[in-house]
C-alpha cells in the first residue's frame, strides 16, 4: 500500500523537519483558534445575558415558546450560513481565486455570490411572511388549543423573518474575512446580534404594551436590530481589504456556479445538528408548555463550549485546509484536520464532563429569578446533560463535513448528515415516549455521535489516514484526565452547597466559580501528568493573545 507522502505526490520531510512542521501548524492552529476563541467567548457571555433577560422577563411560558418556534427558521438559516454551508462552500472557492487570480478574481466572487444570495433569501422572506400562518400551523399546531398562543407564534414570525437576508450576507462577508485570514471581528460579529437583543427588550418591551402588543415582540425587533449589527461591524474590515461591493450577477461565472452547486449539498451535509434541533422544536410543542423553552436554554449552554472549542478551530482550520486542498497535498490536510480533531476533544471531553457535572448550579445562577423558577432551573439542567453527551459529536461534525467539500465531495457528507437526520427523528420518536422531552435531547446527541464517526471513518479513507493511533491515546488521556477533573467537581461542589445551602446570590456563584476553579487546576494538574502537551499549546497560544497590545488585531491570525 502506498506511504501518505506518495499517495500526496510530495517528497516526504525527515522526520526531524517533519516534527518541526507539525508542533508549528499545530501552533498556529492554537494561534488562531485562540483568537477566534476570545471573540466566540465575547459573543457566547453576551448570548447568555440575552437569555438571562428573556428568562428573568418571561420565564419559560407561552410567550417565550412562541418566541423560540418563530425565531427557529431564521436561527436555523443563520447557524447554518455562518457556521456551516457558508464556510463549506465559500470558503473553498474564493480561497482558490484568491490563490490563483489574486484579489479582484476573489472580490468578483464575492460581489455575485452576496448578489445571490440577497436575491434568494428575499424571495423566501417574502414567501415565509405572506404564508406564516399555514407554516407555524404545521410546525406548531398543537399551539392552536392554547387561546392566543398560535397567532403570537405567526406575529413573531413575520417580524423576524427578515433577518434570514442579513444572515445570509453577513455570512458572505465572514467567509470572506476568514479566507484572507482575519478571524477576529467575523468572530466577534454575533456580539451585536446578542447586544441588539439585549437592549431592545430593555428598552422596548415595557412599551410594548402601549402600541398593543406583547412585550415579547420586543424580542423580535431586536433580532432585526442585532443582524444590522452583525453587517455593520465586518464592513469597515472589508473596506480595509479593498473590498467594494458592486451589484453583478454574472450567471457564467463558473466559480459563482460552484460556490451556489455546493452550498445546496452543503446546507444538508452540515445541517444535521441544526435539523435536529429543529425537529426537537417541533416534536417538543406537544410535549406541554415550557418544553420548548427548556430546551432551548439548554441548547443555548451547550453551545457555549460548541462555540468556543468546535466552531472556533473549525473556523481557523479551514482556511489553511482548503489550500491544501487547492495545492493537492494530502499530507498538509492530513496534518491539519488531525491538530484540529486533537485540539477540539482536548477542549470539548473535560467541557462535556463539566456540564453533567455542574449543569444544575449553572442554569440556577444563570437563570433562576424573575419569572424563571426552581421547576424550570431543573427541567433544563436534565435536558443539558442529555445534549452535552454529544458534544464532541457535534464540534467533530465542523472539522470533518467542510474538509470533504474542499475535496470537491459534497456527496459524502450529505449522504451522512441525512441518514443522522432520519435517525435522529426514529430516536426522538421513541424516546419521547419514554423520557419525554428529555429524549429529544438525548436522540440528538446520539445522533450526532453516529454522525462524526462515519464522516471521520470515510474522511479517514479520503485523506489516507487520520493519524488514529496519536487520535486515540488523545482520547484515553483526555478521557481520564477530565474523569479526576470531573470527581474533584462533584466533591468540590458537594462541601460548598453543605457550607452554603441557601439560594442567594453569592452561594450560587460560590457553587459554580470554586468548582470550576479547582477542576481547572485538577485538569491541569492531570494534563500535565498524562503528558497533554497539545493542551499547553492551547493556554499559551490564548492567554498570549489575552496579553497582547490593542495594536495586534488588526493582523486577526
Amino acid at each position: 500500500m502506498p506511504s501518505d507522502e506518495a499517495a500526496s505526490g510530495l517528497t516526504p520531510p525527515n522526520p526531524g523537519q517533519q516534527s518541526a512542521l507539525q508542533v508549528k501548524a499545530r501552533r498556529r492552529l492554537a494561534r488562531s483558534a485562540g483568537v477566534i476563541g476570545i471573540a466566540t467567548m465575547t459573543s457566547r457571555v453576551l448570548g447568555l445575558v440575552r437569555d438571562q433577560v428573556m428568562a428573568y422577563l418571561f420565564g419559560a411560558g407561552n410567550a417565550v415558546d412562541a418566541y423560540n418556534v418563530a425565531f427557529r427558521v431564521p436561527n436555523l438559516v443563520r447557524d447554518l450560513f455562518a457556521e456551516g454551508a457558508m464556510s463549506a462552500a465559500f470558503v473553498p472557492v474564493f480561497t482558490r481565486e484568491l490563490t490563483r487570480g489574486g484579489r479582484s478574481s476573489a472580490w468578483h466572487l464575492g460581489n455575485n455570490v452576496i448578489t445571490a444570495l440577497a436575491l434568494i433569501t428575499g424571495a423566501l422572506v417574502l414567501a415565509g411572511i405572506i404564508w406564516a400562518g399555514p407554516l407555524m400551523a404545521v410546525f406548531a399546531g398543537e399551539y392552536a388549543s392554547v387561546p392566543g398562543k398560535m397567532a403570537l407564534t405567526v406575529q413573531l414570525t413575520r417580524i423576524v423573518l427578515p433577518f434570514l437576508m442579513m444572515v445570509a450576507v453577513a455570512g458572505a462577508f465572514m467567509g470572506m474575512l476568514n479566507s484572507l485570514d482575519r478571524f477576529f471581528i467575523p468572530a466577534l460579529s454575533p456580539a451585536l446580534f446578542n447586544v441588539g437583543t439585549i437592549l431592545s427588550v430593555i428598552l422596548l418591551a415595557p412599551l410594548m404594551p402601549r402600541l398593543g402588543l406583547e412585550p415579547i415582540v420586543a424580542m423580535a425587533v431586536g433580532a432585526l436590530v442585532g443582524g444590522i449589527g452583525q453587517l455593520a461591524i465586518q464592513w469597515p474590515a472589508l473596506r480595509r481589504e479593498g473590498y467594494k461591493y458592486t451589484p453583478t450577477l454574472d450567471l457564467r461565472d463558473p466559480a459563482l456556479g460552484q460556490v451556489l452547486l455546493l452550498m445546496g449539498p452543503g446546507t444538508v451535509g452540515l445541517a444535521a445538528t441544526q435539523i435536529n434541533v429543529f425537529v426537537n422544536t417541533i416534536l417538543a410543542t406537544s410535549e406541554g408548555t415550557g418544553a420548548v423553552s427548556w430546551l432551548n436554554y439548554a441548547f443555548r449552554l451547550m453551545y457555549l463550549p460548541l462555540g468556543l472549542f468546535g466552531l472556533s478551530i473549525a473556523t481557523a482550520a479551514m482556511p489553511a485546509i482548503a489550500r491544501f486542498a487547492a495545492a493537492d497535498d494530502v499530507a498538509g490536510m492530513r496534518h491539519e484536520v488531525t491538530n484540529g480533531l486533537v485540539m477540539m476533544l482536548l477542549l470539548n471531553v473535560p467541557a462535556t464532563f463539566g456540564l453533567i457535572v455542574l449543569g444544575h448550579p449553572i442554569v440556577a445562577l444563570l437563570f433562576e429569578r424573575g419569572a424563571f423558577t426552581a421547576a424550570d432551573t431543573h427541567a433544563t439542567a436534565a435536558a443539558l446533560t442529555c445534549y452535552a453527551i454529544g458534544l464532541t459529536g457535534y464540534s467533530a461534525v465542523k472539522i470533518a463535513s467542510p474538509t470533504f467539500y474542499a475535496l470537491h465531495d459534497s456527496r459524502t457528507p450529505v449522504l451522512v448528515s441525512t441518514g443522522s437526520v432520519l435517525v435522529n427523528a426514529v430516536l426522538n420518536i421513541v424516546l419521547v415516549r419514554h423520557v419525554g422531552y428529555l429524549g429529544l435531547a438525548l436522540g440528538t446527541s446520539i445522533a450526532s455521535l453516529l454522525n462524526a464517526a462515519l464522516l471521520l471513518y470515510l474522511l479517514r479513507r479520503r485523506l489516507h489516514g487520520i493519524e488514529g493511533p496519536r487520535l486515540v491515546s488523545v482520547v484515553v488521556r483526555a478521557l481520564l484526565a477530565s474523569a479526576v477533573m470531573a470527581l474533584a467537581a462533584y466533591l468540590v461542589e458537594s462541601a460548598v452547597a453543605a457550607v452554603l445551602p441557601g439560594h442567594t446570590l453569592a452561594a450560587r456563584i460560590a457553587r459554580v466559580g470554586v468548582p470550576i476553579g479547582a477542576a481547572l487546576v485538577v485538569l491541569a494538574v492531570a494534563a500535565r501528568a498524562l503528558r497533554l502537551s497539545e493542551l499547553d499549546d492551547v493556554v499559551r497560544a490564548t492567554w498570549g493573545r489575552l496579553r497582547a497590545s490593542p495594536a495586534t488585531p488588526a493582523n486577526d491570525s
